[in-house]
């Protein structure tokens, strides 16, 4: 029967990366108050997934863990990529909500809802 012999991680390191996650959310804070046009959500994911692979790499001990369960996050993460490039796809096909929502498509608003004819 084999050992389980559990990696023990040093409080230093603990501390650094819960700093780099303080640095990733003042970060994020700051790029939420500015305008980088169409990149806003990139830079905002971009800061998110670095702070997700600390998260994933030494809270939970994944950097330590057996090729087996790193074998299992790889195929989580590509099937994660998979779904999100279907929806995109499908996202882009669709035509603009603006462009079906013409003045001339749009029923006349009665004032009041309620009131009837007589």
């Amino acid at each position: 029967m084999a050992e389980h012999s559990e990696h023990i991680v040093s409080p230093k390191v603990y501390i650094v990366i819960f700093l780099a996650l303080i640095i990733g959310t003042s970060l994020t804070t700051w790029a939420a108050f500015q305008n980088f046009g169409r990149f806003n959500i990139v830079i905002a994911l971009a800061i998110a997934t670095a702070k997700a692979t600390l998260v994933v790499l030494y809270f939970m001990h994944a950097r330590y863990s057996p090729k087996r369960t790193q074998l299992v996050i790889v195929c989580a993460l590509f099937w994660l990529a998979i779904m999100l490039s279907l929806t995109l796809a499908d996202y882009q096909t669709r035509k603009s909500s603006a462009s079906l929502l013409t003045p001339s498509a749009l029923p006349s608003p009665r004032w009041p809802p309620f009131a009837c004819n007589l």
